[in-house]
């Protein structure tokens, strides 16, 4: 049997030269993502819209020895700074890249038919449209490595019906399916594709909204 390194890590497992963009990194299922990663050695590169809270979270993984963590502010609704921030990765990274983990989502609690189009519009640019950009944007530095992953972060909302939250649960059914394309697409470039469709993971940002019978319809979160 394999045995744990001093920081609980399977010493099978190492990232090593690896480097990853993990977007929306600073709370939530994205922060445990970049610590995660950097645990096993990878390189890893994150942002957030948050300047404040992004300098507070290099500030903490500095701390707890995690040097090679870098972040850029990012609002991933512009596509100009999506552009940017891809940019910055290629220069950090000598244009190749590993891992992408689209992770940046928003959800917002309102039934369907009270659910207006900038609520549509907003969802949609945020959980999707942004994965699906940055996966383009990507694209070339994955194949680059010679081993490119791409990971999204979807939901299980995007399997089944969870009775509300449709614009949302609608983003995560598309990007499971923008998964599967992806990684029929794209085997060819050694890039290999997949998402995750967790429930609801308990951090600070959910605590609100565990319980759906408790879900105010004017709740919003983000986990970016």
């Amino acid at each position: 049997m394999a045995q744990a390194n001093s920081n609980g890590i399977d010493s099978r497992w190492s990232l090593h030269g690896m480097t990853a963009l993990v977007t929306g990194g600073t709370k939530g299922i994205g922060y445990a993502i970049v610590e995660e990663l950097a645990g096993l050695g990878a390189t890893v590169h994150t942002c957030s819209r948050n300047e404040v809270q992004l300098n507070d979270c290099l500030s903490q993984w500095k701390m707890k020895g995690f040097d090679q963590v870098t972040g850029s502010v990012c609002d991933v609704v512009s596509k100009a700074q999506r552009e940017e921030l891809i940019n910055k990765v290629s220069s950090l990274f000598h244009g190749k890249l590993n891992i992408l983990i689209n992770n940046v989502g928003t959800f917002k609690i309102k039934p369907a038919i009270e659910s207006t189009t900038e609520d549509y519009s907003f969802i949609m640019s945020t959980n999707l449209e942004s994965a699906y950009h940055f996966s383009q944007l990507a694209h070339p530095l994955l194949k680059a490595s010679g081993a490119g992953n791409i990971i999204f972060m979807s939901s299980v909302a995007g399997v089944v019906s969870v009775g509300t939250a449709t614009i949302y649960a609608a983003t995560k059914g598309a990007m499971n399916q923008l998964a599967k394309n992806l990684a029929c697409e794209w085997a060819k470039d050694n890039i290999r594709t997949n998402s995750v469709a967790p429930w609801f993971i308990r951090t600070p940002l959910t605590e609100p909204v565990r319980s759906l019978q408790k879900f105010p319809y004017d709740c919003v979160f983000k986990i970016f």
